[in-house]
């Protein structure tokens, strides 16, 4: 292979206009952003993306942007009504709720569709202008579900790659969709698609089955190969991890250990539990406050004992359903701190706020339970950070069962159903009686887990697999 293309909903960097006229350039931190930017910096390539702002973005702010990245950027614009509809429409009231499970927040707005296909053409031709013979293409996520469908309207023979990051629904809540054949034809335009877990490449494949009665699912070990007319295309799940080393390293440093240091004081005879979510309906957070205060209504040793660090970071604000559900968890919030709070203890320190990476390091390291409890999730990367920066390796981890991470740290995690209130109150009885021995020796190897299967072990195993979908597309003569 030559050249790496990713091709993203947006580029590792936003651009947002200053008051003064000049653009700030606000890099993306992710783990993930960062182990793609150093493949693409070793490999040379393009990444293609959303700046971040409606409207054109003038040359001059790209030129800062992109000093120095060592891989070139090509910004895909959008209008203010093409963002409307594409990003906070149809991706994220309409695929983003659906494939949560959640099809009771969908808006089936029929112009969604129309806008969504309009930008995932004008990420094709962005594609189509920018690769060269023997690239590989790797698109990202649900935003751009229907790019290979365009690209392939455009003549573009090359093989494409694909990973969803979110989880793919069943076959009964798939087929709500209104346009579930068309969706899944155009997924079927990639050689490679990728996913989180096996749960998600089977609901994936039982949708094919039933759906698509041209196309073939082929018996198989490893990848899943699905023939459709004189095309195969394959399938796998390939679990994203963490760069583990960077997170041990940074919870080891001596600023991160004072900041720890200095939480754990300010809740002194208390086990600090984390809960650190972006701001979103599929995260479980009003359950998972209802399941705290179940537990100190009915047990009450935990009283005075515990302390719930809720951290929600703001999201997806612009959707009027977000501010509602930022009310209800105010609310919740509001309702335990005045059943439960005496004079020197406050059962839940709740902040509305993005943490910096000095202070996300320090709540990870400083709270003996991490409670990651979302309703569905992809993965989850805070389960896998948490145990990255477990130090001491004298923690908990309660994970909720719909979370791709149970899938690697079943064994080790403390399992629930984010829906039963009452067990997830008795688990985090649990969790806090736990003594040191058996945390002990479920951290390690849950630490262990997350440190073999990190984002570079998972970039490697999917860049194989697409070079390997190359090679035999390339032998068969696929057009």
């Amino acid at each position: 292979m030559n050249r790496l293309v990713i091709v993203s909903n947006r580029l590792p960097f936003a651009l947002e206009p200053s008051a003064d006229g000049e653009w700030v350039v606000a890099p993306s931190i992710g783990g993930l952003v960062t182990a793609m930017a150093a493949v693409l910096r070793k490999r040379g390539g393009v990444w293609i993306g959303w700046p971040g702002v409606a409207g054109e973005v003038p040359a001059t702010a790209f030129g800062k942007a992109t000093l120095g990245v060592g891989y070139e950027v090509v910004p895909v614009a959008l209008s203010e009504a093409e963002r409307d509809e594409f990003y906070y429409g149809y991706s994220n009231e309409v695929i983003w709720p659906l494939f949560h499970d959640l099809q009771n927040f969908c808006n089936f707005e029929p112009a969604f569709w129309q806008t969504y296909k309009t930008v995932n053409e004008r990420y094709a031709e962005a594609i189509a202008r920018h690769c060269r013979p023997g690239d590989f293409i790797w698109v990202h996520d649900y935003h751009l579900m229907y790019a290979a469908q365009a690209l392939r309207e455009r003549g573009v023979r090359a093989a494409l790659t694909f990973f969803l990051h979110i989880p793919f629904p069943p076959y009964d809540i798939f087929t709500k969709l209104p346009q579930q054949q068309r969706l899944l034809r155009a997924l079927l335009q990639f050689d490679l698609l990728g996913f989180q877990t096996q749960r998600d490449l089977r609901n994936f494949l039982q949708c094919v089955r039933r759906l698509m009665s041209d196309a073939d699912v082929l018996p198989g070990s490893g990848l899943q190969l699905i023939r459709l007319g004189k095309r195969e295309i394959r399938v796998g799940s390939f679990p994203v991890g963490i760069d583990f080393g960077a997170f041990e390293k940074g919870a080891s440093s001596e600023e991160v250990a004072q900041r720890a240091r200095d939480l754990r004081a300010a809740f002194p005879n208390c086990q600090l539990i984390l809960g650190l979510d972006r701001l979103d309906y599929s995260k479980g957070i009003p359950e998972r406050l209802r399941a705290l205060r179940n537990a100190l209504e009915r047990h009450e040793e935990l009283r005075g004992r515990v302390v719930l660090i809720q951290v929600v970071v703001p999201s997806r604000v612009e959707i009027p359903k977000y501010h509602e559900f930022k009310n209800r968890i105010d609310r919740l919030v509001g309702d335990i701190n005045g059943l439960f709070s005496t004079d020197t203890w406050l059962p839940v320190h709740y902040r509305f706020r993005s943490l910096d990476r000095a202070d996300l390091l320090a709540h990870y390291r400083a709270c003996e339970i991490a409670l990651v409890t979302p309703l569905k999730d992809g993965m989850n990367l805070v389960a896998k950070e948490h145990c990255a920066c477990c130090l001491d390796e004298n923690g908990v981890l309660i994970l909720s069962q719909f979370a791709g991470a149970a899938e690697q740290l079943k064994r080790d995690a403390l399992l629930v159903n984010p829906y039963d209130i009452e067990q997830m109150a008795d688990v985090v009885l649990a969790a806090f009686r736990m003594n040191r021995t058996e945390r002990s020796a479920r951290m390690k190897r849950m630490r262990g887990v997350v440190r073999s299967e990190n984002v570079f072990w998972w970039m490697d195993s999917f860049l194989k697999a697409g070079a390997e979908t190359a090679a035999t597309r390339r032998r068969s003569k696929v057009c």
